[in-house]
């Protein structure tokens, strides 16, 4: 089969066996694939990662049991052991032998085939198509911030960064009916966040909750720069690099800072069903897994939102 590998720090399409799933695990065929700023940093050396890229897609199950052949599904991409302490207190995405799809230690999405646990799958409901689907988990992501924090209609929350995350994170947190600002430097890409308040410049401080989604360097000390003392920073972006931050305000200001990963694929799945959030408008461009190369050229341009890579049906 086709996939695009990163290996010795270089991107290629390469020939490759068709994965064997194991017992518990499902061949899936993948239908499309999205490129994620995770994809491009680990290009840039993030995490070390060789290997077939991409985690996020939405495929069709070809092998494994009875309940799944032959259903469309997205896949959870912590492949936990489920046995460990962490694993049996319901911390699957932490377990400290997990493998990460297309991230660390587990051949990705950007390939024609995949193998995953059957308990990492998810059914996609018929009415979600797959151009919706395929932002399943990172929206699942931006749904995490709402396992973790309670929003009324009251809370002041300003979302940093007008990137594929950040207008996800709008998209989710504007569900609660906060009082919700995503703040960016284009106003193309906020164009794409419709129903929810924009602003090219901060427009006040003393921000009860901050989203970090900027993926950049001076992300974390913006954020810091307009929380509320006792507020909540979370920070919802890696990058390749380090940031340079301020601890004193942290501490004088009783700050809460919150790191915030992977989230709840179910709730994703949902609010894409009744409707609730649309992320199929952050779409830029799309290839073929032939292209892939260029694709992720393309997805590493500045100013462009989602890049998506259309996978071979036969």
């Amino acid at each position: 089969m086709k996939a695009l590998r990163l290996e010795a720090g270089a991107l290629r399409l390469a020939e490759v066996e068709v994965p064997r799933p194991r017992e518990g695990q499902a061949l899936v065929r993948v239908r499309v694939a999205g490129i994620c700023n995770t994809d491009l940093e680990l290009v840039e050396g993030y995490m070390g990662f060789e290997g077939t890229l991409g985690h996020e897609l939405v495929g069709e199950v070809v092998e494994g049991s009875e309940r799944w052949r032959g259903r469309r599904v997205c896949v959870d991409i912590n492949y936990a052991c489920g046995v460990c302490d962490v694993c049996q207190a319901g911390g699957g995405h932490h377990c400290p032998t997990r493998t990460v799809l297309g991230i660390l230690g587990q051949d990705g999405a950007f390939a024609t085939h995949l193998v995953a646990p059957e308990a990492n799958l998810f059914a996609v409901p018929d009415g979600v198509d797959d151009d919706a689907a395929v932002f399943t988990e990172p929206l699942a992501a931006a749904f995490e911030i709402l396992e973790q924090l309670t929003l009324e209609k009251t809370t002041r929350v300003l979302v940093l960064g007008d990137g594929k995350l950040g207008l996800l994170c709008a998209m989710a947190l504007a569900t609660t009916g906060c009082a919700l600002t995503l703040v960016g430097h284009h106003p193309n890409k906020l164009a794409r966040a419709r129903g929810i308040a924009t602003a090219t410049e901060i427009p006040e401080l003393g921000y009860d909750v901050v989203v970090e989604a900027t993926g950049s360097r001076a992300g974390l000390a913006d954020a810091l720069r307009v929380v509320r003392p006792r507020g909540t920073v979370v920070l919802k972006s890696t990058f390749a690099g380090t940031p340079e931050v301020d601890t004193n305000r942290i501490v004088v200001d009783e700050i809460r800072l919150l790191g915030s990963r992977c989230g709840p694929f179910d709730r994703a799945l949902e609010a894409l069903a009744a409707g609730a959030v649309d992320p199929r408008t952050l779409v830029d461009a799309r290839y073929g897994l032939e292209d892939g190369v260029q694709a992720m050229t393309h997805a590493a341009t500045r100013g462009t939102l989602k890049v998506l890579l259309d996978l071979p049906r036969d």
